[in-house]
């Protein structure tokens, strides 16, 4: 009943849209700017303790000369081109425990999780940028124009990303996945955009979508409380509202997803406040590939049982099915 009481209140949501007119264009030249970068990087091995994996540290110099760390979780015995699931972590966080990888490798996977620039892991934050630096990422970069925001950069670090592990020896790069959630979520979103031949994306509850709408939605109790942030501190009579949001749009989930080929498996809790389902289900009405919505009617933004569960099976299915 729940189930059907939200897809009849927020299931047809679609935002106005506001895609910018160089949308285009402007994450091409972004992607011209990572290709001029190369794929140079930098692996250091890394202490696990295991009899079936092994892990290394690997680091790449990002745009704005910034150096990105990466977690790589590998079998230890490599006999044949291994699948790939790439992981982002949530706002704020990091790539977690190195242990938590050994599973994947266990069944022949390579696990490769990104540490966002500036959170909680080692990658550098290196903008240089107007305005505070205290509420969060979102905003960070803002007032410079959509070429500043951290979230371009942190995007452009996945496109760089998939460039250099799809030219890593041993890569089966007819099995890719993505997986993450919150924020991670909306990363594996834009990894699928990025690089066409992802397979699958699961995505719990992703964030970085429809701000406009965010902003109306109980702002302060979200994960978006930062916009009313640069309200009330940099704008409190709203004068730059509307060039405040159409920067934004640039970092837009909503405008990236359209242009996934990947199939989309994606879980909702419908007492989510964090991450409103309403917003939630106006991206994933813009998903034009093969999709699914998964409900747990009494779960918020938390821990969504069974999902890692039918993720696993997923992917064992993929892997394991001739």
């Amino acid at each position: 009943m729940l189930k059907e009481v939200a897809l009849e209140t927020w299931g047809s949501f679609h935002s106005n849209n506001r895609k910018p007119h160089d949308f285009d264009s402007f994450w091409l030249k972004g992607k011209e700017e990572v290709e001029a970068l190369g794929l140079d990087y930098r692996l250091v091995e890394h202490e696990l303790y295991s009899t079936v994996a092994e892990a290394f540290d690997l680091y790449f110099i990002g745009v704005n000369n910034a150096c990105v760390h990466v977690q790589i979780v590998r079998p230890k015995n490599i006999t044949k081109k291994m699948p790939v699931i790439f992981q982002f972590h949530g706002y704020h966080t990091n790539a977690g425990d190195w242990g938590d990888k050994i599973a994947n490798a266990a069944e022949g996977i390579l696990t490769v999780a990104l540490n966002v620039r500036g959170q909680g892991g080692p990658s550098q934050d290196t903008t240089v940028s107007k305005g505070g630096t205290l509420k969060g990422h979102i905003i960070r970069g803002v007032e410079d124009g959509p070429e500043q925001l951290l979230f371009r950069q942190a995007y452009l670090d996945i496109y760089q990303l998939t460039r250099i592990v799809t030219n890593m020896d041993q890569i089966d790069i007819n099995n890719m996945y993505a997986y993450g959630a919150s924020q991670g979520g909306a990363l594996a979103l834009i990894c699928g955009y990025f690089e066409p031949r992802i397979k699958k994306i699961f995505t719990l509850y992703p964030f970085l979508s429809i701000f406009r709408e965010a902003y109306r939605l109980d702002v302060e109790n979200s994960a978006y409380e930062e916009l009313a942030y640069w309200f009330r501190f940099r704008d409190p009579q709203h004068k730059n509202e509307q060039v405040f949001f159409e920067t934004l749009d640039y970092i837009d989930i909503q405008y990236f997803v359209p242009s996934i080929k990947s199939d989309v498996i994606w879980g909702i809790g419908l007492e989510d406040r964090i991450c409103h389902p309403k917003i939630q289900m106006g991206v994933y009405n813009a998903i034009k590939s093969t999709k699914e919505m998964l409900f747990y009617p009494e779960y918020a933004h938390e821990y969504i049982p069974e999902f890692s569960d039918i993720m696993r099976k997923q992917m064992f299915l993929d892997l394991n099915t001739k």
